[in-house]
This record gives structure tokens, C-alpha cells and sequence, in this order.
């Protein structure tokens, strides 16, 4: 994003202005704050596809449009493309055909491909992304979704069938924005699947509250554990996958530090080769593939690794394995819960050496 003349219409972040008390915020400042809000946030969204006349509504169609002949494709760039695996991932376990593509790349290689596909959901926090605002613009009569932030976007005027992220004005690196997203997204696969998600939800979100404060307290000794690495790898599968692709992102954002994010298997037959005392690993240890997730930390211990183990259940510090115990949720929610940690390290990590990444309250131009 960049600046705006003084000749052009402010589009502020969200659609409002923003508070004036924050216009002169930092972005270590206004990382922790949004943080901080995003279980309230979480709470808000959920309370609201539960009851929310408008959005029931939608869902209905979605769900109609979703049992055509064809995959369920989700689309989206950045953090928008990392809320939506959770979703696909969810499908998937139920036998249904789904898969989470780039929006940039799809736009440009597989439009060929948009007869097999029975329902293109877009997510975007902005709705203003260029690539995303051609997609519907160019969409034809192809049945296409919007998970958007953004009710004054030009994606939301050109949807058809439009679900809110209600995340608010998100004036950093995507925090808020990822958890609703992805939350939005869980809940639309459930109910394409025709399956109960309050009960799942609810846990996700208590657990989620509970966590922020304890996985925060921790992130000085975080940083300081990790301090030191050539660069940082972010591992993790199935939807916990979108909260590694986040965390990298967040690390690599607000800090200028390089960080990359790989499955697991994508970890163990790559990357895991080159593990040795410079290097630290984040693993998520969750779901149902913790148990390799365990082993592959220990391999990358027996290298000289360090790693930052993320997992359900207790397991002993030492100098190359850092713990971090988190609440059980239902899958695919760790794709929300994985984040936490990653954050806290951001957060840990901009307090000591400095935010290279300002905050934004307006969208400047958007180009491909």
C-alpha cells in the first residue's frame, strides 16, 4: 500500500476513519492491541453466523451452490489465501473436492479450468486487491462467493452473494482480519457439509481467549531462545499449514526478519537436511498428526536445532526445545490457535530491535 495525494478521496482501511487516538500509534503499538482484540472478535462472529438473518440467508445459498458438479475453490493472496486452508482442509475431510489457490495466480493460469469448479469463494480483507476486483469483475455467470472486510470495497459492490469478516479496521499486519477470515471460512465449509459447528466454535474461541495472555508473557523468552537464528521455519499441516504461512508472514512483515513456512513433509524431505545449530524450527505438534510433528522435532534436536515445540500437552524445556502448551480444539480450528505463538514472537521480537513495518489507515493504489 501506498500513500495518497492529497487530491484523491481518503479510502480508509475498513470503510471508516480511523480513531483519532490511534493516528499517531506505533506499529509494535498497534500489533499488540489488535492481538489483543482479536478473541472479542472472534466472539462477535461467531454470536452473529449463528443468528444474523442476512448471513444465515447467505450460507443457505452458498451451501446450494457448493453441492453442484465440480470442486469448491477458495482464493485468496497473502493472509487472505492462509484463512482459507483451514476450509478446503475441512472438505477434504469429508470426501469432498475442495483446494485453496492464489487468487493472483489463478486470475493469470486457470481460468481455463472455471467451467470444472462449482463455486469460487474470493477472500479479501480490502476488496480492493487488483487481482481479486478482476476476478469478479470477469467472473461471467460463474458462481462466485466474497469473504470480505470491507463493506465499501469494490469487491463487495460487484458481489453477488457477499459473507462479512467483521474483524473491524485492522490498521497492521493481519491479525484480527486472518482469525475472523478463517473462522468465516470453517464455518462456510461446515455448513456446505451440512454439519454442526457451534458446539466446535465455542470451544475454539474459549480456548483461544484463554491462551492470548499466558502465550504473551512468554514471547521475551521466546525472542531471546531464538535469537541468534539464520532465519526461522514455521511447520506445520493440514490447517495449522495456514497459521505457519501466517506466522512467517507476520515475522517477515513487522520485523524484516526471514522466515519461511512448510509442511511438514514438505520440511522433512527438504529443508531438514540443512538443520544444524544456527538454525530454530517452530512446529505445530497439533491435530492429528502431532505425533510426527514430535518426531520431527526431536530429528531436528539430534541436528543441533532449536525448536519451538507448539502442543496440546506438556513437554520439558532444555536448551534446544522451547515448549509452548496450548488449549485442545476440534479440527480444523488450529488453524486459528497455531498463530498465537508466532505472534507473540513477532511482538517480542519488534519490541527489541524495531517495527519495520508502519501502521496503514488508508489502501493506496492496488496494482498486479
Amino acid at each position: 500500500m501506498i500513500g495518497l495525494t492529497s487530491k484523491e478521496e481518503p479510502r480508509w482501511v475498513g470503510g471508516v476513519a480511523p480513531p483519532p487516538e490511534l493516528l499517531n500509534a506505533t506499529g509494535t503499538q498497534v500489533m499488540e492491541l489488535e492481538c489483543r482484540e482479536q478473541p472479542a472478535c472472534l466472539r462477535k462472529l461467531i454470536d452473529a453466523y449463528r443468528s444474523n438473518a442476512v448471513i444465515r440467508a447467505e450460507l443457505k445459498t452458498f451451501r446450494e451452490l457448493a453441492a453442484r458438479s465440480g470442486a469448491v475453490l477458495f482464493a485468496g493472496m497473502g493472509a487472505s489465501y492462509c484463512s482459507a486452508i483451514a476450509a478446503s482442509i475441512l472438505l477434504q475431510s469429508y470426501g469432498r473436492l475442495s483446494f485453496t489457490v492464489d487468487a493472483g495466480e489463478w486470475l493469470h493460469f486457470a481460468r481455463s479450468l472455471d467451467n470444472d469448479i462449482a463455486l469460487t469463494m474470493l477472500l479479501t480483507t480490502s476488496g480492493e486487491s487488483a487481482e481479486t476486483v478482476e476476478l469478479m469483475r470477469s467472473r461471467s455467470d460463474q458462481p462466485v462467493g466474497l469473504l470480505c472486510n470491507n463493506a465499501a470495497s469494490t469487491c463487495w459492490k460487484l458481489g453477488r452473494n457477499n459473507l462479512p469478516i467483521l474483524a473491524g479496521p485492522e490498521y497492521g499486519i493481519a491479525t484480527k482480519t486472518y482469525t475472523n477470515a478463517t473462522a468465516a471460512a470453517i464455518i462456510l465449509a461446515s455448513e456446505m457439509l451440512g454439519i454442526p459447528w457451534e458446539k466446535d466454535a465455542e470451544a475454539a474461541v474459549e480456548s483461544f481467549a484463554a491462551d492470548v495472555d499466558p502465550v504473551f508473557a512468554l514471547r521475551a523468552d521466546l525472542e531471546s531462545f531464538c535469537r541468534g537464528a539464520a532465519n526461522i521455519e514455521i511447520v506445520g499441516r493440514g490447517s495449522a499449514y495456514g497459521g505457519a504461512i501466517m506466522g512467517a508472514l507476520s515475522i517477515r512483515e513487522m520485523s524484516g526478519f526471514r522466515a519461511a513456512a512448510h509442511t511438514g513433509a514438505g520440511f522433512k524431505h527438504g529443508p531438514n537436511f540443512d538443520v544444524d545449530e544456527s538454525h530454530v524450527a517452530i512446529i505445530f505438534a497439533l491435530g492429528r498428526t502431532a505425533a510426527l510433528a514430535n518426531r520431527l522435532a526431536e530429528d531436528c534436536n539430534r541436528r543441533g536445532g532449536k525448536v519451538v515445540l507448539i502442543s496440546t500437552v506438556e513437554h520439558k524445556h532444555t536448551d534446544l526445545l522451547f515448549p509452548v502448551r496450548i488449549g485442545e480444539v476440534p479440527e480444523p480450528w488450529e488453524g486459528i490457535t497455531s498463530l498465537l505463538v508466532p505472534q507473540a514472537l513477532t511482538l517480542a521480537m519488534v519490541e527489541r530491535t524495531g517495527c519495520r513495518l508502519p501502521p496503514r489507515f488508508q489502501y493506496g493504489k492496488m496494482e498486479q
